[in-house]
């Protein structure tokens, strides 16, 4: 099987401010990914990086990836970015499908009481059902 299933992800490290409609108020804000990118990269995030797979917006390349599964709410501070990198993946000849949860923040469906909330059941099912897909698609022959 071959997918990459990613929910909300942490792709790019210069995406260090608040983008339009104030993105990234919510849970995950530019301090706490300023902070893990940091920490992750072990130096301040933004900066020149030599390690080519260590950041994947960063990634020139992107042929040859595995179909992607990308799920973002339009208040997540990675928003942006995440719609860039499926756009990207597409024009690689990656197949993807991207979701965009209208009034969702980051982390919004791990909060306690979000769980039986109908769009973030609905959110769930659709990784299930790309998961379900992917499991019955022949693996990218990788040689």
């Amino acid at each position: 099987m071959d997918l990459q299933l990613l929910l909300y992800p942490m792709l790019d490290d210069r995406t260090l401010s608040h983008g339009p409609q104030d993105r990234g108020r919510l849970v995950w804000t530019p301090g706490a990914n300023r902070a893990a990118w940091s920490a992750y990269l072990s130096h301040p995030a933004g900066q020149d990086e030599q390690r080519p797979y260590a950041v994947g917006a960063r990634r020139d390349d992107l042929t040859g990836l595995a179909p992607a599964w990308i799920g973002v709410g339009d208040l997540d501070l990675f928003y942006d970015e995440d719609v860039d990198y499926a756009r990207r993946l597409e024009a690689a000849g990656v197949a993807v499908e991207l979701h965009v949860e209208e009034g969702m923040y980051h982390g919004a469906d791990a909060l306690p009481g979000t769980a039986d909330a109908p769009s973030m059941v609905a959110l769930r099912g659709r990784m299930a059902e790309a998961v379900r897909a992917a499991m019955q698609r022949e693996p990218l022959d990788r040689s």
